[in-house]
Parts: structure tokens; sequence; C-alpha cells
């Protein structure tokens, strides 16, 4: 299940970030999950969970956004949604030379820090740099 190394990525990438603004505590991330990247949504929030537990994004909100996949065909110029099972023929003149534009995204779009009032309420205990 590759959902669980996304999610650790994820985890790592706004703890780094978190560091460095001295932020206490994430409130929610919302990423862009392209419907071609071949990741399962539900699966994704269970691993987030586990990936989050006893780091600065533990409780922080998951907030996922499919971005359709979609192609151009390079000889007509036509776009389309290619869907799931990609469509990959162009729909306007048939043929094969599409060029995938998006569908294929896992991105990081938003991070919302949390209040650190509300983290100390939750017992949370700011991040320690290491030496």
């Amino acid at each position: 299940m590759h959902e669980m190394s996304v999610a650790v990525a994820v985890v790592d990438q706004v703890e780094t970030a978190a560091r460095s603004r001295g932020a206490v505590g994430v409130a929610s991330i919302r990423l862009d999950v392209g419907e071609l990247a071949g990741v399962v949504a539900d699966a994704l929030a269970f691993c987030f969970g586990l990936a989050c537990a006893g780091t600065v994004v533990e409780g922080a909100e998951l907030i996922t956004r499919t971005v359709p996949g979609t192609a151009r065909c390079e000889p007509c110029a036509t776009s389309w949604a290619v869907g799931m099972p990609p469509r990959l023929l162009c729909p306007g003149c048939g043929a094969a030379a599409a060029e995938l534009v998006s569908g294929r995204e896992l991105r990081i779009r938003e991070v919302r820090w949390a209040d650190p009032a509300t983290v100390r309420e939750r017992g949370r205990q700011p991040i320690s740099e290491e030496s």
C-alpha cells in the first residue's frame, strides 16, 4: 500500500515546514490528488491518521481534492477529460498523440497552522529542535 509512504512523506514535509516557522500544531492540510495518481483517498486518510501519531501534525484534518485527468491532442489541439480508465485517443480526430495535462498531481496545496492556545489545551508540546 503506497498510501502509507505518501502519508509519511506529507507528514515529514509539514513537520519540516512547522519547525522552520516555529509552529506548534497543524489544523489542516489540503492535498491535490490527481485521479490518475493511483491513490485511494480512503486508504490515504487511514494511513495519514497513523503517520501523524506523535507528531506536530497529530489531530490535523486531511482534506483531499481530486484533480480530474485531462489530455490534449497535439495534432488538433482538442482537450478532454480522460476519466477512469483513461481514454487517451482524441475524441476530435482519433489520434493517439495525447499529452496528459492534469490528473497525476500529488501536491500539498495548503497547510493551516493551529492556534498555539488550542494546541496547549490538547496537551501537545511544541516541536523541539534536534541538534
